[in-house]
């Protein structure tokens, strides 16, 4: 091995956009690891308890969240297929399903407020696709 073949880069296209996804897979593996040796006395304790559903739960918002989030990644590739290697899939439904999270978890829906969330809910993912598609050269779906 020599020093100019540590210099040379290749892509594989094939698999090269599984990257995101796996680095993403490490992290919650990491930290589903760290809450298990923090609170294993608590996992173990509840193991052997009759399972419950939560008391006081918001179950708009929680069954909401669950239904938005299907039908965000379902709609992701249907929507990224009528734009093929644009990413606009990504883009599109990242600003539907921001701005209906944020409308969602609002506890006061006036002017104000709706402005704030349509902002987020059109900059964040502007931001997040011009990175990742424009700086990093990556192919969203």
């Amino acid at each position: 091995m020599s020093f100019s073949s540590l210099l040379d880069v290749s892509i594989d296209f094939d698999t090269s956009h599984l990257v995101f996804p796996t680095l993403i897979a490490a992290v919650l593996v990491i930290l589903l690891v760290a809450i298990a040796a923090t609170n294993w006395r608590v996992i173990v304790s509840a193991v052997g308890a009759t399972p419950t559903w939560p008391a006081g739960i918001d179950h708009m918002r929680f069954f909401g969240t669950l239904i938005a989030t299907v039908i965000y990644f379902i709609a992701m590739p249907a929507v990224g297929n009528l734009y093929p290697n644009t990413g606009l899939g990504f883009y599109i439904c990242s600003i539907v399903y921001l701005f209906g999270l944020g409308a969602l978890y609002l506890h006061k829906r006036d002017r104000r407020h709706l402005t704030i969330v349509t902002l987020n809910a059109l900059i964040a993912p502007s931001l997040v696709w011009f990175i990742l598609s424009e700086i990093f050269n990556l192919s969203l779906p």
